[in-house]
């Protein structure tokens, strides 16, 4: 494991292994136990894309991990004017031990990551969202103890969430339907991978996705970027709430996920989020624990 670039560069073993560690931290910060396991080490994080739960988490991460993490905003960058990312790659890395990034484009990443020596870490790109879905996989194995047989449907745009949902949690054994419009379906790549696999449903019927799943999981109708679609949007998911009635399709006290921000009586009803906010902000915290697993495998000694 060099990079995390997206899902489907991740085995089920380092999956497991990334869960197995973050449930270690996990327990050691909530204890109040030291795991300076980074120390002396930096993590530039790259913002093309603003965010709430990335930046913190990564940057109060670094600080309990015994490093420390740069914000760097396209506006710091020259990369914001235009410098070609293999530059910006090959600088950084003679200055970092790793880098973040949240931006637009698959390809800066994965540019990122061929240009430079150090360790890159996708914090969301609108192809593919890894350290949301470890967070997610994590939870939903701390609540069901394990993922092999579990089933998660996914209601709503087929976007970088339905992506990395789609491939984490093939990779991890459990059944995965999503229900989407036409249109708006998951990537065709997500959608090759998943081909022929009898755990794997697309449909656009959420009544059908949502039919004895463990686990019902939403998005913004819109995305950073997409505002200018928010009407068209609005009408197209039109039916593809996650509320009361759809979750009686769903198994009896099945947990209910979402990546936030949350856009209450759009894609989830306020009612819904705030019975099932325990686990959605649950879900939120382990982006901490997941994150400091994955910044320890890739710039730390291994020593777990």
């Amino acid at each position: 494991m060099k990079h995390l670039l997206k899902m489907s560069d991740l085995s089920k073993e380092e999956i497991i292994s990334i869960l197995d560690l973050a449930d270690q931290l996990k327990y050691e910060q909530k204890n109040h136990i030291p795991h300076p396991l980074l120390a002396g080490k930096s993590l530039g994080m790259i913002f093309q894309k603003s965010s709430t739960r990335t930046r913190v988490s990564f940057e109060v991460g670094m600080y309990q991990l015994g490093g420390q993490a740069l914000f760097l905003s396209s506006n710091d960058l020259q990369i914001g004017r235009g410098e070609p990312v293999q530059d910006t790659a090959r600088v950084l890395s003679r200055y970092l031990d790793g880098i973040m990034i949240r931006t637009f484009a698959q390809k800066e990443v994965e540019d990122l990551a061929a240009y430079g020596s150090i360790p890159v870490i996708n914090g969301l790109t609108d192809y593919a969202h890894p350290c949301q879905v470890l967070a997610d996989l994590m939870t939903i194995r701390e609540k069901y103890a394990a993922l092999e047989g579990i089933k998660l449907c996914y209601i709503g745009d087929g976007n970088n969430m339905a992506n990395s949902l789609i491939v984490g949690g093939l990779k991890m054994g459990m059944k995965v339907a999503v229900a989407a419009p036409e249109g708006y379906h998951p990537d065709p790549a997500v959608l090759d991978f998943a081909a022929g696999n009898p755990d794997f449903l697309l449909t656009g019927d959420p009544a059908l996705a949502a039919a004895d799943a463990d686990v019902v999981y939403t998005d913004t109708w819109a995305s950073m970027g997409q505002e200018k679609e928010k009407a068209e949007r609005l009408k197209a998911f039109a039916g593809y709430q996650v509320n009361e009635e759809l979750l009686k399709n769903a198994k009896p006290g099945a947990m209910v996920q979402h990546c936030l921000p949350a856009y209450r009586e759009q894609e989830i009803t306020e009612d819904v989020f705030e019975v099932h906010a325990d686990e959605l902000f649950e879900e939120a915290e382990n982006r901490l624990h997941v994150q400091k697993a994955v910044l320890v495998k890739l710039m730390g000694e291994e020593q777990r």
